[in-house]
């Protein structure tokens, strides 16, 4: 059985304001979904939700993943289940290799698991690593640098998809991973989403703009506005959204309310 990701009316307010007003939303293994909608929406309040950002107040709903409602549990425990954020701001951690990041990240869930657990040994840890750099064609040089210092807007997303593919969590959100992306660099972090996607991983990509899901075909494509979901379609829904903008979906929210 696939696992799942169960968002059940969903509501979140940040300093005492409302910012998700009701969203439901399931995402299983295997599949990709595409959350799209203008600024100020709450699409980045749904994605730091699901991972337990303290500043973030659930005040209604659940959120079910593989049967447990991780509203109880602290993002560290939300990780270990399998749950993954890619960040849009990715941060810079001095003096840290990405390498080291990634084995400390590791033997840090081993550990939780098991405190007796002396960790992942260096030769296995070095095999997967030069595995899933070469699986998502990441040069060897790049696990010798300091994450993230000095890196342009591209390898930052790109040291999160290596992340992504090291840790192998069951469903990853991406929070806006084209943000600031050249052409070249969204071709090169798409790939690597691409190269990873398969029946063991899920994944919400979280975009303003179809252009990613040129490279990232979705499967279900939903609109947020206004706190919730109000549409939901296959990948012809993107297009739309790209020809035709988000004022046909304001206004249609909009007679909803009146009509409603």
């Amino acid at each position: 059985m696939p696992s799942v990701l169960e968002i059940r009316n969903l509501h979140v307010s940040v300093e005492n304001k409302p910012i998700l007003k009701g969203v439901d939303l399931t995402v299983k293994q295997g599949e990709v979904h595409a959350l799209m909608g203008p600024n100020g929406t709450g699409k980045s309040t749904l994605a730091y939700t699901l991972m337990g950002h303290p500043n973030y107040q659930v005040t209604a709903g659940q959120i079910i993943f593989k049967g447990i409602d991780v509203l109880e549990l602290a993002p560290d425990a939300r990780s270990r289940l399998g749950l993954f954020l890619a960040f849009q701001y990715p941060v810079a951690i001095p003096g840290v290799s990405v390498a080291n990041f990634l084995r400390t990240a590791i033997n840090a869930r081993r550990r939780a698991a098991n405190p007796d657990d002396k960790g992942i040994p260096l030769p296995e840890f070095r095999k997967l690593l030069k595995s899933k750099m070469e699986q998502l064609e990441v040069p060897s040089a790049f696990a010798g640098r300091y994450l993230n210092e000095g890196f342009s807007g591209g390898e930052k997303k790109r040291a999160e998809i290596l992340q992504l593919a090291t840790l192998e969590p069951e469903i990853a959100v991406l929070d806006e991973t084209d943000s600031g992306l050249d052409i070249d660099a969204l071709r090169i972090v798409s790939s690597g989403v691409n190269a990873l996607a398969g029946p063991g991983l899920g994944v919400m990509v979280i975009t303003h703009y179809q252009r990613i899901l040129n490279y990232i075909k979705p499967n279900f494509v939903h609109v947020m506005l206004g706190g919730r979901i109000v549409e939901t379609g296959n990948a012809d829904l993107a297009l739309h959204l790209e020809e035709k903008g988000y004022d046909w979906v304001r206004e249609k929210y909009r007679e909803e309310k009146v009509n409603g």
